[in-house]
């Protein structure tokens, strides 16, 4: 039994006399053998300071120091940029110091403990935590990821003020820094600094559940078979007595039902000396059993474990929600949920939120997985590293799988190190011991991962280690992680994502295989962003199943990076920055349709983890329209805005009726003719443009509905998608708007995926074309560095002549037939005169006639811009840009209507070419 209370009004958290506000909690009083648990919440002082000394003292000086609530963190990590709407956290608030931070708070004793064992219990301190109580160093933990408890008994004043103190320590890993031997000592998110989740004082009976367990229970249960509808479960409880006397006790197990009728019970007698411990071990069959069916119905039990003495007064008891069922991994059929296919679909989840950080709440993650409900998942990776009990317990509630996962990311060893360190190898021991002994009777676990991505080999990035090093072997690790993990918990299989295996890198680059070292196989494969297009990632997964065909594959990271301040017209119309700035939203979705529609014809994939539900805070990530911000989550960092990509897996996921209309944030539109894309999971959908009726669609391809070339009027438009369900339509609008300007002309910026802005009017990114691909005399960025802009002479809009399209291609502008006249605008990169010729035909008609662009220009890099006049038939302008030697390109068009006077337009041209509509 859990009692949070206030002993005879006499424990009372807060700060020491004078120095500030003194909380209180909700008296109560504890009948014998109750665990008593306090909330340490309020009342906190805290100061970050490297170089601080002697804190510990409880008669330490800390009245300067900052009034706090726990859960804390000091760090503020991550922002959006100023374009973008809806900012919490900004440049002048960041945080991100990581060192050493220091924690005080001041509390009462009480007379009414004198009999009790004392516990002081941490969800999770950053990195490393070290606990003082009245100037006694009650203990050292090193993870920050993981429940802890201390034994505050000997140190604790029943009378009088109790001071305690913790110094926990985040600073980043380094050769001979004091967390060299913690995990994570890498990769691609934030370790913030803290006490950033929930502190309590816990009181227990002498005789009690043990305290020490890990951080867990103190309780082990396991469904062993379900047979004819009768679920037999192993419950194994470990009992401490900490009095002086020897102890003959009775353990009680019952399993209850949501009713409160008891399904099962088993009475087991002990007897035990002082100052040890010992199992009860209680077998329950449960007829008729309730079964915890995933989304479908999580039925939960109560499992109660209560100890009593022979006197039968009760010594301890607890209560945690149980699921009975079974999970099977199947390496053909996928996952299987008391023994039926059930594909499990879901998200990677990172646990900060803008504005709080790692210090969120029980109600900020129940927010958070409600939001992942909503979308149609079912399934969860809690990566990189241990979560705590809240999504546990939300998971259990709403039938949510999850995968649970250590902190072993991407490295193990520090600088040229070749084998991890004997502390480094002590404490991942320890982190998995308590992640399974945490959270192992939570029904919604199903597996143990035991690293990601740590099969880089030689191909490392440079932001995770040095890339000069010799990268050490990590099989002996995942070995020794898969073998413990199997015999701390037999029930349950090992997993392991990585990322490399069957990848294509430079002459001299290999990676370890790593998947074999694990149960279950997860593949990391970032297809149509990293490399390749998503349409590989069908062969690829086949590739991997062929290798391996008796282990159960997923793919357990796949996505891109969405801005949701930025937009193109077309998601093919130029390359993507996967490490930069240019990340439409659109590109975003593009990848999660093309992937998705491959991922879900492979019936041997038993999960599809996308990355990542929310954006989060990473300080490697300067990209998109944030800092320090991973942006390939499908909902923004603060929760403010869901991405158009959620509503395609809401609509392809969600039973929920679902209408959306994307491009929502793109407003003021760049072309007046445009596709609009629906994703509805409707069997009928219709689309009105300014209240008319532009036509229905039905049932979709992966729910995803699409019009062709609507066009839009100058000004607002009223945008509306209607969806026929049989109860009642479900209906989304939105607006666009087109300046008059867009109406009268089309401008493309060729080879752009994201228009660049321009002296001469608005365009829109490359749109339009049939064949060629796209290029740019920018000289690329790397890994947080930006492109290089080229120096282009001829032109006050050098950005828009700076990517052009090659190749052999046309364009295909859908106009109303007429008389429009056409600008060019074309850069030669490198080649001289006579090697780069070709001809530009407007219809059918040639309008350039072997056309030399440095020849025309005087040099390459120099812009020229040629007009001439074209016509629109049957609503399509065509033009056509044929090479006679080498590629033809060009880096704008420009459309107006009207005819030009007959002259011909050139930029430093002394031998201008033929103008075949002049002629």
């Amino acid at each position: 039994m859990k009692t949070a209370m206030l002993l005879g009004g006499a424990l009372i958290a807060g700060p020491l006399a004078g120095q500030g506000i003194t909380p209180t909690v909700t008296a109560a009083h504890a009948t014998a053998g109750e665990r008593v648990e306090i909330a340490l919440g309020n009342g906190w002082r805290f100061k970050q300071d490297d170089t601080l000394r002697g804190a510990e003292i409880p008669t330490f000086d800390d009245r300067d120091w900052a009034h706090v609530s726990v859960p804390h963190t000091w760090n503020r990590v991550g922002y959006y940029l100023p374009d973008t709407p809806q900012r919490v956290n900004t440049p002048a608030i960041i945080n991100k110091t990581q060192g050493v931070g220091w924690y005080r708070l001041s509390f009462a004793g009480s007379p009414a403990l004198r009999d009790k064992r004392v516990w002081l219990e941490f969800d999770a301190a950053s990195r490393i935590a070290t606990v003082w109580l009245n100037g006694v160093n009650l203990g050292e933990h090193k993870g920050g990821f993981s429940r802890f408890r201390l034994n505050a008994t000997r140190a604790l004043r029943l009378d009088g003020p109790n001071v305690l103190a913790v110094r926990v320590d985040n600073s980043k890993p380094e050769l001979g820094s004091s967390t060299a031997d913690v995990l994570p000592l890498t990769g691609d998110f934030f370790v913030h600094g803290g006490l950033y989740r929930p502190v309590r004082l816990v009181a227990t009976d002498p005789v009690h559940l043990d305290m020490l367990d890990a951080g867990g229970p103190g309780i082990r249960a396991t469904t062993d078979a379900i047979v004819d509808g009768t679920a037999r479960i192993t419950v194994a409880s470990k009992i401490r007595n900490d009095a002086a006397k020897a102890q003959a006790l009775t353990v009680v197990t019952r399993l209850i039902e949501a009713s409160g009728r008891v399904a099962g019970e088993q009475t087991t007698d002990i007897r035990l000396q002082p100052a040890t411990g010992s199992a009860a071990t209680a077998t329950l069959n449960i007829p008729r059993a309730h079964l915890w069916q995933g989304v479908d119905n999580p039925y939960l039990y109560r499992l109660s474990v209560e100890i009593r003495g022979r006197d039968g007064r009760v010594r301890d008891r607890l209560d945690q929600p149980f699921g009975i069922r079974q999970m099977r991994f199947d390496p053909g059929r996928g996952f299987l949920l008391n023994g039926k296919s059930y594909p499990l679909r879901g998200v990677g989840y990172h646990q900060d939120r803008e504005g709080k950080g790692w210090a969120v709440t029980a109600a900020d993650i129940a927010s958070d997985l409600a939001t992942l409900r909503e979308m149609g998942a079912n399934s969860i990776r809690l990566t990189h590293y241990q979560h705590g009990q809240p999504v546990h317990d939300e998971a259990d509630r709403l039938g949510l799988i999850l995968w649970d996962e250590i902190p072993l990311v991407s490295a193990w060893t520090v600088g040229t190190a070749q084998q991890a360190s004997p502390g480094l190898l002590a404490n991942v021991r320890q982190q998995l011991t308590e992640m399974i002994r945490q959270n192992e009777n939570h029904a919604s676990v199903a597996a143990w991962g035991i690293a990601n991505e740590v099969d880089f080999g030689n191909s490392l990035p440079g932001f995770l280690v040095d890339p000069s090093a010799a990268p050490p072997d990590p099989l002996p690790i995942l070995r020794e992680l898969n073998s413990m993990a199997k015999a701390t918990d037999p029930s349950r299989p090992t997993a392991m994502a990585n990322c490399c295996e069957g990848q294509v890198f430079a002459p001299g680059v290999t990676v370890p295989i790593t998947a074999p070292e694990a149960d279950l196989a997860g593949a990391n494969r970032y297809f149509g962003w990293y490399y390749g297009t998503p349409d590989l990632v069908g062969a690829a997964m086949d590739a991997l199943h062929a290798k391996r065909p008796e282990q159960p594959l997923s793919i357990s990271e796949y996505g891109a990076g969405g801005a949701i301040s930025m937009h193109t017209d077309d998601v093919l119309g130029g390359p993507i920055e996967s490490r930069g700035r240019t990340q439409p939203e659109e590109y975003e979705s593009y990848v999660h349709e093309r992937n998705w529609a491959i991922l879900a014809t492979k019936p041997y994939l038993f999960a599809t983890w996308l990355w990542a539900g929310f954006d989060f805070a990473s300080t490697v990530r300067h990209e998109g329209d944030a800092e320090d911000v991973n942006t390939k989550g499908l909902v923004t960092y603060d929760r403010a805005i869901r991405k158009d990509p959620f509503y395609f897996y809401k609509a392809n996921w969600s039973t929920n009726p679902t209408v959306h209309i994307t491009g929502r944030r793109y407003v003021d539109r760049a072309y007046p003719v445009t596709d609009v894309k629906v994703y509805s999971n409707a069997p009928r959908t219709e689309l009105f443009l300014n209240g008319v009726p532009v036509g229905t669609l039905s049932d979709c391809p992966q729910r995803t509905c699409v019009w062709r070339d609507v066009k839009l009027k100058a000004g607002e438009n009223d945008i509306v998608a209607r969806g026929a369900f049989s109860q009642n339509p479900v209906e989304d609008r939105i607006a666009w708007s087109v300046a008059p300007e867009v109406t009268r002309s089309i401008r493309i910026d060729s080879g752009a995926l994201v228009a660049a802005k321009a002296s001469s009017g608005r365009f829109g990114s490359d749109a339009f074309f049939e064949g060629g691909t796209s290029a740019t005399l920018d000289v690329p960025g790397g890994f947080n560095k930006p492109p290089i802009p080229a120096k282009i002479a001829g032109t006050p809009d050098p950005a828009v002549a700076s990517t052009y399209r090659k190749g052999s291609f046309g364009y295909r502008v859908p106009l109303a037939d007429g008389r429009y006249s056409v600008t060019l605008t074309f850069v030669e990169p490198t080649l001289k005169a006579g090697e780069r010729v070709f001809d530009v035909l407007a219809g059918e008609r040639t309008a350039l006639r072997a056309l030399d662009v440095v020849q025309a220009a005087g040099a390459p890099m120099t812009a020229v811009r040629l007009t001439f006049p074209a016509t629109a038939k049957g609503g399509v302008l065509r033009l056509q840009f044929r090479p006679v030697k080498g590629e033809a390109i060009v880096s704008a068009v420009e459309v107006t209507a009207g005819a030009p006077p007959l002259t011909r337009r050139s930029v430093r041209s002394s031998n201008p070419p033929a103008l075949g509509s002049a002629r």
